[in-house]
């Protein structure tokens, strides 16, 4: 009785704490309201120009959420259309990617889907835009290249069913091509490629997260089951997440109906709710591997924890981006809109994969030693160090300087263009390889126009050179350097003979993506993917599987 007593009194000595701390912060969020709008009438008031009260205010808007987090965003009444398309896969328009060349100071279709307007009116890769219905889009310096990639690409979209034309310079071609476009709702693939690889294993790449994922996904896992697939490989890799009911549902293909999936946490009480699987399974026994990485973020990661949490796939890959914050849609008026971050979600052993901070913009997680431990459902130990850690870990490849210079190079874009007009077909995707004659032609291709890059080693040394003269040694080591320097200076055909095998895939990656797109440059990288073989390995070797998802002894 007398603890009852003592409990109710600090319950209701607590109650005015309680309410003071409501009323103070109420009495802030009003004082610095005022604050603001105060400071807003006198620079409208005094300031030397006319203040643009839209973009200072919206400027102001973005800051404040900005210093929230990277997901809380503001969108404008003209860009609600962005948010959707996130949440639904689809927009309108011609169903190419438009990227800014800053040596043509221009815009050029970088990729054209497939069976899109872009593609069935005959666009290319490469084409360079000049105008639309006439109206040039002018030169661009790079200072502006994002507000004018923007509004080059808002011009391609609009509502479907309209036309008009577009003019475009093409390589090869002495005077501009004019194109009749149509405009028309573009949906966005979720599934960019499914097949059945060596040993009856069926491999899924699923790309995003949007109202139709769970049904392709189950579509796709019941064409390979009927083309032999007695296996299944799930590659989540740079998947940025998206809807997390399809989350929910994706999980509910391999688990049984009625459990818990993910459970969100926020500060309004209807924040709080759990999702358990609802629907009948597809599958609960067939042997599954979840390929992961960097980038696979959000949903991808509510997918990816909740079959490790239940024991019913084996991830493999490298840790997950660790994205662990729910948001939703909070309308303003004048039909704005706001995406705030209102919850963080915890998968089924109670983890929240939520990264510890950011950094740069980039997640920071914890070392296994700073991080919690919990439990798979069969008592395997899991941490939540941020992000989902994979039970087979893969060493990223490193990207070599050579190929990453060309990768960016207006060079590479400019042959493919040559090649596409020299070869109006090529061979089969899977199949598809750059003759050695193909190979010495590109290599002449770049010294014709002139491609060099720097390496990291003759980037050093042009620093150590301005160290020694600093201090005053380049006098005695001025010679070896310069020994030095003319022995990196001539590595380029060395490199392009060293490393044959990396640019030689990039260059044919390129040019299958530009007669077979999306899907095709798919087959051509999942055959050559270090990853997808070594997710092959764990799903070919039936005891090692097992082995993996079984507890340690201790835990059993």
């Amino acid at each position: 009785m007398i603890r009852r007593l003592i409990f109710l009194l600090l319950i209701v000595s607590g109650l005015p704490l309680m309410a003071q701390t409501g009323q103070s912060h109420q009495a802030q969020v009003s004082k610095y309201l005022e604050l603001f709008h105060s400071a807003f009438n006198e620079l409208d008031a005094y300031y030397v120009d006319t203040l643009d009260a839209r973009k200072t205010i919206e400027h102001a808007l973005e800051a404040m959420l900005g210093s929230l987090d990277p997901y809380t965003e503001y969108y404008a009444e003209e860009n609600t259309n962005d948010f959707k398309q996130l949440t639904t896969g689809k927009y309108a328009g011609i169903g190419a990617l438009v990227q800014y060349r800053p040596t043509l100071k221009r815009c050029i279709i970088a990729e054209p889907y497939a069976h899109t307007p872009a593609a069935e009116s005959g666009l290319h890769a490469g084409d360079v835009l000049l105008a639309i219905d006439g109206r040039d889009y002018g030169d661009c310096t790079s200072q502006q290249s994002a507000a004018y990639s923007d509004s080059v690409s808002a011009s391609l979209r609009g509502e479907p069913g309209t036309s008009f034309s577009l003019s475009v310079r093409r390589h090869g071609h002495a005077k501009p091509l004019t194109f009749r476009i149509t405009r028309r709702t573009i949906s966005l693939p979720t599934i960019e490629y499914d097949t059945v690889l060596c040993d009856s294993i069926g491999y899924v790449a699923l790309s995003t997260y949007n109202e139709s994922t769970s049904q392709d996904l189950r579509q796709a896992i019941v064409r390979l089951k009927k083309q032999g697939a007695t296996r299944l490989l799930l590659d989540l890799r740079d998947n940025p997440g998206g809807l997390l009911s399809q989350a929910v549902k994706v999980v509910s293909l391999f688990v049984p109906r009625g459990k818990e999936v993910v459970r969100l946490k926020g500060r309004a009480r209807k924040e709080n709710v759990a999702y358990y699987t609802e629907d009948t399974p597809l599958d609960t026994t067939i042997p599954l591997v979840v390929l992961v990485n960097e980038q696979t973020a959000s949903a991808a990661e509510i997918t990816s924890g909740a079959l490790q949490d239940y024991d019913r796939a084996v991830v493999v890959g490298r840790n997950t981006y660790g994205k662990g914050l729910v948001q939703e849609p909070r309308w303003l008026p004048y039909h704005a809109m706001m995406k705030v971050t209102s919850s963080k979600y915890y998968i089924p052993s109670g983890r929240c994969v939520q990264a510890y901070r950011y950094q740069n913009g980039l997640p920071v997680h914890l070392s296994d030693s700073a991080a919690a431990e919990f439990h798979t459902a069969a008592g395997r130990p899991v941490r939540d160090s941020g992000g989902i850690r994979p039970d087979i870990a893969i060493k990223a490849d490193t990207l070599p300087t050579l190929v990453a210079h060309l990768q960016a190079s207006d060079a590479l874009i400019d042959y493919c263009n040559e090649f596409q007009q020299r070869h109006k077909t090529i061979a089969p995707a899977h199949t598809f390889r750059l003759s050695a004659d193909d190979y010495a032609q590109f290599r002449q291709f770049l010294k014709d126009h002139g491609f060099t890059y720097n390496t990291q080693s003759h980037a050093a040394l042009q620093n150590l050179r301005r160290i020694v003269e600093w201090e005053g040694y380049h006098d005695v080591a001025a010679d070896g350097i310069d020994r030095l320097d003319s022995i990196l200076s001539q590595n380029e055909d060395y490199d392009f003979v060293r490393l044959e095998k990396s640019v030689r895939r990039l260059v044919e990656e390129s040019l299958v993506r530009r007669y077979y797109y999306q899907r095709g440059a798919a087959a051509y990288q999942v055959l050559k993917d270090n990853d997808v073989a070594e997710a092959l390995k764990v799903l070919a070797d039936d005891k090692q599987y097992r082995a993996i998802l079984q507890p340690a002894p201790a835990n059993r």
